[in-house]
């Protein structure tokens, strides 16, 4: 366990917390307060310092990460977002160079394979010529297998590598999926290609005619549709989102309670470590199973905002 004299509840919050940078203010206060000083109620932190004025800093509790409120920034999630993207980049470019005619072997061949499969599953799903499509599919797809495959490193290592260099306030969150930030991130991202395309292929005029005049194909109906409309179109990506962290976070969740056990005594320990072995091996089918949803239900509501054909 990362913090040996964690109790059980501790260890899963600890766990479950990302590492948060933000602002954290004193509040005001009465003069007639002990503690007040010139209308300033300090703020004590979760190590015991405390700060008289608005101070940029790494949070030390769950609570100082919410006090920090909507501007704090999840450190970790977005260091591990950019580092496995990058890996993805530098991979896949790497091979691109090294591609000859000839027959392909080792990982350029499982490259090529992964290519073919993405552009064939593309092909399937999306009938209209666009050239971004492929590429943002094939993008998707291995940055969110990269981060959904975090989960599989042990639960302890990373963080409890972050606790001894950085003291037991540090926390360190190593899947970025499992931060709604990043799932969602990523669904509004999808969800402003989808606006796009559909105002670029139908005009606003016909993309305004969809919201309105569908399902009910009716002048007086319009109120109905837009609030039918709207609703299925703002579900989209929020749908597309929480899926997706909802399925690692629960990932997530089982095996930081598997790690519980192994300081129950010896069999629980033996029994905790089968238990974890089969739990990583169905989780990989969770892993690729995930991001492969996403990437093909991204592309058919690229392929939907593309179909300009009167219904």
């Amino acid at each position: 366990m990362a913090g040996e004299n964690q109790t059980p509840q501790e260890y899963i919050q600890h766990h479950l917390q990302n590492m948060t940078y933000g602002l954290l203010e004193p509040g005001a206060c009465e003069e007639t307060s002990v503690s007040c000083v010139d209308g300033v109620e300090p703020y004590v932190r979760a190590d015991g310092t405390v700060i008289t004025e608005p101070t940029w800093t790494m949070a030390h509790s769950a609570q100082e990460a919410k006090d920090m409120g909507f501007n704090a920034i999840h450190v970790d999630s977005m260091a591990w977002s950019w580092v496995l993207g990058l890996l993805f980049i530098f991979a896949f470019r790497s091979v691109a160079k090294k591609a000859t005619t000839g027959v392909p072997t080792g990982f350029v061949n499982f490259v090529e394979m992964c290519v073919e499969f993405i552009d064939s599953t593309v092909k399937d799903t999306f009938y209209y010529r666009n050239p971004w499509i492929a590429p943002m599919a094939l993008t998707v797809f291995f940055w969110i297998l990269l981060m959904n495959t975090m989960d599989l490193v042990p639960v302890d290592w990373l963080p409890g590598l972050a606790m001894a260099i950085g003291g037991e306030h540090t926390f360190f969150k190593v899947v970025p999926t499992t931060d709604p930030n990043v799932t969602l991130g990523m669904a509004l991202a999808v969800f402003a290609m989808v606006i796009y395309y559909s105002i670029k292929e139908k005009g606003i005029l016909g993309f305004a005619k969809e919201l309105g005049l569908h399902p009910f194909n009716h002048i007086l109906m319009i109120p109905v549709n837009l609030v039918l409309e709207l609703v299925n179109l703002i579900a989209k990506p929020i749908s597309l989102g929480l899926r997706l962290f909802g399925n690692l976070y629960a990932g997530e969740m089982i095996f930081i309670l598997i790690a519980i056990m192994f300081g129950a005594g010896l069999f629980m320990g033996i029994f905790a470590g089968v238990l974890q072995w089969a739990w990583a091996v169905f989780h990989i089918l969770v892993i690729v199973l995930q991001a492969f949803v996403f990437t093909v239900l991204a592309v058919v509501y690229l392929a939907m905002a593309h179909d300009s054909e009167e219904h």
